[in-house]
């Protein structure tokens, strides 16, 4: 009968047999290209040697650990197959805290880039209706008569609102918004200055028009540089301060106007407007910067591959096709959110509307207090102030409470978490003073009612529209955040359709029905819209869901 230590002895050779297996398995599987489940394998194997007491164990033991290290052996090929590194040649920001990331800058930093924004979004849409008091000045020196020409020289400059989207956003998108922003600074101030030379009314009406099409660029690019630096619960009050441009600086320029075209002529208007742009460009050329993501991280890439060698470097956010594609989906793109996604339509549509309405009020009120009420070319841009007091009203309303109602909301309902339609309850219950302070100011007006009364009606309407603006952007802008720019594009190409056709037919229309009919049929169309915000409140979140666009 054999002792233990010979029957020890007479099944080493099979153990030692059994380990070479292991060690060729485990060798076998490091020619793939994971260096951690090599490195574990080789350890696990060492650890069954070095492990080994002495040659008296039991056969039976050290078959189970061999069986054991085998199951780890492959338990951690599979975690490895799970979880792969990271790509080393994925360029990507420098942790959650770098400061290279636009949402991580300094508070100071955030609010210069958006504080000059502001400044270039309020000058553009100042001379959208500046210039409308001077109208029948430029009439009697043009020799011009008809009451489609007065409107269309002041509209046309919206005109071009519908066009420049079309290359602004994707040209944002290829190249980043601040040079985007810096050229068309430039363009607008050359086509500003060739209106103050015009000699001829279609010299006027062109460069009007061209100054429109750069003019645009802040207000389609302004909504994606906040969603660029601002998280969604400091988006309001960032809003608030950009949307002074485009509602305040077409109720504000008319008032300058008056008083310029009636001091030192109409060509004037467009001078002050010139010298104003030069600093503005100045300054925001010295201090502006870049805050669209994936260029500041191509960007880097860029930079990275100059001072590694590696060519194969890539940004996270690079789509990986080639900048003519880029371009051409960035141009499709405003295209795709209008047709396809009922929220950006919808929405759009609403705002267009609301365009519309305004601009019809800033291009007849002049004919509509000369003539009824005796103002003056001088006072006439005096009563601008009624709507232009409202929208201070909403602004004030708006900035200090939209952020904390979506943050009440998003507690209440969400367990803190923000959702876009909690942005839309205070158009939900402030839209519908658009309707009601369009009767009023037309009844009001059509039976010569002290003036005060029709400019209260505009200060309803004033607040309703600063809400309907606030509440539109700010929701399309945190529903395609990474494509805000493209978002605002469609909204701005179709409100500034709205708004440079809905002056054409005004004086035609108060001419047929009154300005008591004429004001309550496009106060009807308001208030036919008023329950879109209700419905997307309610089922906002499943119509994103459901119709979800590939962009």
């Amino acid at each position: 009968m054999a002792t233990p230590k010979q029957a020890s002895h007479s099944t080493h050779p099979a153990v030692t047999e059994h380990l070479s297996e292991l060690e060729s398995t485990v060798q076998s599987q490091a020619i793939r290209p994971t260096t951690s489940r090599t490195s574990i394998a080789s350890k696990q194997f060492e650890e069954v040697k070095v492990g080994e007491p002495s040659a008296t164990s039991s056969i039976s033991d050290r078959n189970g650990d061999l069986e054991k290290q085998a199951a780890q052996t492959t338990l951690a090929e599979q975690t490895t197959n799970d979880e792969p590194p990271p790509d080393p040649n994925i360029v990507d920001w420098d942790g959650p805290g770098d400061l290279a990331n636009p949402m991580n800058w300094p508070e100071w930093k955030k609010w210069g880039n958006i504080a000059i924004l502001s400044a270039i979004t309020f000058l553009t849409p100042l001379a959208s209706s500046m210039f409308a008091p001077g109208v029948p000045r430029v009439m009697d020196e043009f020799n011009e008569s008809s009451d489609s020409i007065a409107t269309f020289v002041v509209s046309v400059y919206v005109l071009g609102y519908a066009i420049g989207p079309l290359i602004v956003a994707p040209l944002s998108e290829l190249y980043g918004r601040l040079w985007v922003y810096h050229v068309s600074n430039v363009c607008y101030l050359a086509f500003t200055v060739g209106c103050a030379l015009a000699t001829n009314m279609n010299m006027l009406i062109g460069f009007r028009f061209l100054a429109g099409c750069f003019g645009v660029a802040p207000l389609t690019l302004g909504g994606g540089t906040i969603a660029d630096c601002m998280k969604p619960d400091r988006r309001g009050s960032a809003m608030s301060i950009w949307a002074m441009g485009p509602l305040l600086g077409p109720v504000i320029g008319p008032i300058a106007g008056g008083f310029l075209s009636a001091d030192v002529g109409w060509r004037w208007i467009f001078w002050v407007i010139a010298i104003a742009m030069g600093v503005v460009a100045v300054v925001s050329l010295a201090l502006l910067q870049e805050s669209y993501a994936p260029v500041l991280l191509q960007r880097k890439t860029e930079r990275l591959r100059k001072e590694t060698g590696n060519p194969n470097l890539r940004s996270k956010l690079d789509q990986g096709l080639p900048p003519r594609e880029v371009f051409v989906r960035s141009v499709v793109r405003p295209s795709k959110l209008m047709f396809l996604s009922p929220i950006c339509a919808l929405m759009s549509f609403y705002m267009a509307v609301v365009y519309g309405i305004l601009y019809l009020l800033f291009t007849t009120f002049t004919f509509v207090f000369e003539g009824s009420y005796g103002f003056s070319e001088s006072t006439v841009g005096l009563v601008y102030i009624g709507i232009g007091i409202g929208m201070f009203l909403g602004l004030f309303l708006l900035g200090v409470g939209s952020d904390r109602l979506s943050k009440h909301l998003a507690a209440k309902n969400n367990n803190g978490v923000m959702k876009p339609e909690y942005r839309l309850p205070p158009l939900m219950y402030g839209g519908p003073l658009i309707p009601a302070g369009l009767f009023l100011y037309g009844w009001t007006a059509q039976y010569e009612i002290q003036w005060a009364v029709p400019l209260l009606g505009t200060l309803f309407v004033g607040v309703g529209l600063i809400a309907a603006f606030m509440c539109i952007n700010t929701y399309l802008i945190d529903t395609f955040t990474m494509y805000a720019a493209s978002a605002m594009a469609a909204n701005t190409i179709l409100r500034s359709i709205f708004g440079a056709v809905f002056p054409l037919f005004a004086l035609k229309m108060y001419n047929a029905l009154g300005l008591g009919w004429g004001n309550s049929l496009i106060a009807f169309i308001s208030l036919a819209l008023c329950p879109v915000p209700f419905l997307f409140y309610a089922y906002g979140e499943k119509i994103r869901t459901k119709y979800a666009i590939s962009l």
